[in-house]
């Protein structure tokens, strides 16, 4: 794979970086949002969970199929769409009327994210550096740090949780505009000797599905998933309705989650190619069961709070490098396909968790929170030990046949 002309390499990053940027904003939004949505729409508390169930179905839609769409479509166009139909789905969460339409809504804004997500991790673990794919994936987590702070600036100003759609709305339908502008630049180098808009002798899908290799990735960031987007969901319900916490605090420390989550990238994007990955990533694992038991048994106010910023701090950098072991792992041909699969996966096990814990809370109570964040980061580990001793590395004979 020869990479793109370095002339076009840093507007290229920058606009990836955008990209991961509204990626993580409609995710920062709704946790902090949710508590005025359900009281609008008269809604019980776990409705949550059908919201994210009805947006992650049009998130696995675009991105399984991911492959197959990079085949056909180049990545630009697909940015381009993509950003497009993430705006439009936003400002219409600003002006509907009714909860039928808002999860309309919510499965528009699934197929943006899912195909984005899925695009540019393909396109980053092909052409980026683990370094600066973990700082594509800090600029996701920028986004879900300004989405709290929007919707609790918001509120604070006495305007309703709408008013933060629109902001984010219309940031996101100037981005998709500049992708359109600028959708020929990800392509141009085809044909110049540069970047391709799919990998060569692409293997048929259910050859990629064949390797328990991929289907133990899928598992790992399933749970993984799970585990960050519960904890984000799911926390600020858990500091104000069963813990007391001011509401504007809570979201600042919502914010600190994301916020650790961020630094945590940017940091391991420095030393991401200094470091042994596979015990690294051990550790930060371990810490990050190590914080959720601080954030779930709250010695004190203090401790719970670092809990909170410790597990997204150690999971900073599990997503992008475990992305970028991809290709190595399962050959070029399956590379694409895998990576469409493990993040239709990490969208699945987003909102199936989430909304697991949001049953779990509604029968047993708030505190159970706390304690579903310690099993699942748990289960994350071991998932994870299971993953790297897996060895089905592909042979040669096997990338032919595919």
């Amino acid at each position: 794979m020869t990479p793109a002309p370095p002339s076009r390499r840093p507007l290229l990053t920058l606009l990836a970086f955008l990209a991961f940027v509204s990626l993580g904003l409609p995710d920062g939004l709704l946790g902090v949002s949710w508590p005025s949505m359900r009281r609008e729409f008269g809604l019980p508390l776990d409705a949550l969970g059908l919201l994210a169930t009805v947006t992650t179905a049009g998130y696995l839609t675009a991105s399984f199929l991911s492959g197959r769409l990079l085949r056909v479509m180049p990545i630009g166009t697909v940015l381009a769409l993509s950003t497009l139909a993430a705006a439009l789905s936003l400002l219409g969460f600003s002006l509907t009327p009714s909860w039928p339409l808002l999860l309309a809504l919510g499965f528009l804004a699934g197929l943006g994210g899912g195909a984005i997500d899925a695009g540019l991790n393909d396109y980053g673990a092909r052409h980026f550096s683990p370094r600066v794919l973990n700082w594509l994936h800090a600029f996701f987590g920028l986004g879900t740090t300004l989405g709290p702070l929007i919707v609790t600036a918001v509120l604070n100003s006495g305007n309703v949780w709408r008013w933060s759609y629109v902001i984010v709305g219309a940031a996101q339908l100037a981005l998709a505009l500049t992708f359109f502008l600028t959708r020929h630049r990800w392509t141009d180098g085809a044909s110049s000797g540069g970047e391709e808009a799919a990998p060569p002798q692409a293997a048929r899908t259910r050859d990629t599905l064949r390797r328990p290799v991929v289907w133990m990735g899928m598992l790992t960031f399933f749970f993984y998933c799970g585990a960050e987007m519960a904890t984000a969901q799911w926390s600020y319900s858990l500091l104000t309705l069963g813990r007391g916490v001011p509401p504007t605090t809570a979201g600042l420390y919502v914010s600190l989650y994301w916020g650790s989550l961020m630094v945590g990238r940017v940091l391991f994007g420095f030393i991401a190619n200094r470091v042994p990955l596979t015990p690294t990533l051990r550790a930060c694992l371990v810490g990050s069961v190590a914080g959720a038991l601080l954030f779930w048994l709250e010695p004190t106010r203090l401790l719970s709070v670092v809990g909170l910023m410790m597990i997204g701090f150690f999971f900073a950098p599990i997503f992008a490098s475990l992305i970028s072991l991809t290709p190595a792992r399962v050959g070029e041909a399956h590379a694409t396909s895998a990576i469409g699969f493990q993040v239709a996966a990490a969208g699945l096990g987003g909102a199936a968790l989430t909304a697991l814990v949001g049953v779990v809370a509604q029968v047993g109570g708030l505190d159970w929170i706390g304690l579903c964040i310690v099993v699942t980061c748990v289960l994350v580990l071991a998932l994870y030990e299971a993953f790297v001793r897996l060895d089905d590395r592909p042979t040669r004979q096997d990338v032919l046949r595919g």
